[in-house]
């Protein structure tokens, strides 16, 4: 009798080569699925092991260049920061992953995707609603949420004994068993020591960026030009009035990466707020993502109208909860991009900024699109504006205050 088939979303990590081992057991065929999304991974290895476990294939693929053209670059450019804080480097990358995974299954003729996400965390849901929008009539086992599953395995010491059990080497160890996950937009830490607030990251956990002790003691300037809200090229001084300019959106992130990785750029520590009500401590590496959203945000006050840049950051933090929450293909989301992306009409130009022990600062910027006047705005000339208008806009401005004072000092006791 034939074996139904299963996708895994593997990682070679400790959940899902022990879920493959479990999946086998329960006598499903099984094809581990990897995306390649710029985590730094032995791929070879990661293959070898599942082989080894006993996968029927292993298929890698390469979105490195899906994720930062279709999904990180987008993210810039509708200035998706979650709770004024996380740049989404792990929610941008699941719909990327999603629409892999879900193209394997169609061809193949899978029935079932599986993955290796708690039964508490974020990426669940994340995954199965971009499953169910991209194959609705696609099924996902989840054995984090199966009974059989997780009362046999009650953490991180239960999945490293059964891997020992099984021969299947992992990286986990019981005195380091916090999480990770990575790609070319960051790298994100949680669970175990770090499921305490109140408990300061252990020394050299950071992989992506340095510690500020151990930064370059010299800054570095970068000219980030964008067209239409998409940062498109960058432009970094070599010496002798030459500059290196890459445009190449995947060379450009990696290129950022490197550079803001050595100002110790991008680390954030934080607790934020899960889809499903929990609270969650999680700490981020950005570099790229940072320098991108800081030049990002300056080019739109010097580029929007007033109101306009308003309404938009409304439309973003929406937006931002959608991504968060799983809902990138949904079409709520759908809508709001194409909102967004009609308000980034004239954010075309370049902003130069200094990148140095940890901070990226604004220097200067240019765009032909701005609505910024000089004349109009100068405290030399007048520019076309009357001084004298400025009165009866106070007045008119100050009758509501005091009126405001007028009452409350009638109703004092």
């Amino acid at each position: 009798m034939a074996k139904d088939l299963i996708i895994l979303a593997y990682s070679g990590g400790l959940d899902t080569s022990c879920i493959l081992k479990w999946l086998i057991q329960k006598n499903y065929d099984v094809v581990c699925y990897i995306a390649d999304i710029g985590q730094n991974e032995d791929f070879d290895r990661a293959r070898e092991k599942a082989k080894l476990v006993g996968a029927k294939d292993v298929i890698v693929e390469d979105l490195r260049k899906e994720f930062v053209t279709n999904y990180m670059l987008p993210g810039i450019q509708m200035g998706l920061v979650y709770e004024s804080r996380y740049y989404l480097g792990t929610s941008l990358a699941r719909p990327c992953i999603s629409v892999g995974i879900v193209n394997t299954a169609k061809r193949l003729g899978a029935k079932y995707i599986s993955h290796g996400a708690t039964g508490k965390g974020n990426d669940q849901v994340r995954f199965e609603l971009n499953v169910y929008s991209l194959w609705p009539e696609g099924k996902v086992i989840a054995p984090w949420r199966l009974p059989e599953f997780f009362n046999r395995f009650q953490g991180r010491s239960d999945l490293i004994e059964f891997a020992k059990q099984h021969h299947i080497p992992v990286a986990a160890t019981p005195k380091s068993p916090w999480s990770t996950d990575e790609n070319l937009m960051h790298i994100s830490y949680e669970s175990g020591v770090l499921e305490d607030p109140a408990v300061v990251p252990p020394s050299g956990i950071y992989k992506m960026t340095r510690d500020l002790t151990e930064t370059d003691d010299y800054p570095s300037t970068i000219d980030v030009s964008f067209e239409k809200g998409v940062p498109i090229s960058i432009k970094i001084p070599s010496g002798q009035d030459k500059a290196l300019v890459i445009s190449d959106p995947l060379a450009m992130v990696q290129t950022l990466n490197k550079i803001g990785g050595q100002h110790g750029v991008g680390r954030i520590d934080i607790v934020e707020n899960r889809f499903l009500g929990l609270k969650s401590r999680g700490l981020y590496e950005t570099p790229a993502g940072t320098i991108l959203h800081v030049t990002h945000l300056d080019l739109e006050a010097y580029a929007l109208d007033k109101e306009v840049l308003r309404l938009k950051k409304y439309l973003q933090d929406k937006m931002a909860d959608f991504v968060y929450n799983g809902f990138w293909f949904s079409p709520e989301a759908a809508y709001t991009r194409k909102c967004l992306e009609l308000s980034e009409e004239s954010v075309t130009g370049m902003v130069t900024v200094q990148i140095f022990k940890g901070n990226v600062t604004v220097l200067a910027r240019t765009s032909n699109r701005s609505l910024y006047n000089k004349d109009l705005v100068s405290m030399e000339i007048a520019g076309g504006f009357s001084p004298e208008d400025s009165t009866g806009f106070i007045n008119i401005n100050a009758v509501r205050l005091k009126e405001y004072a007028r009452f409350s000092a009638a109703t004092k006791f």
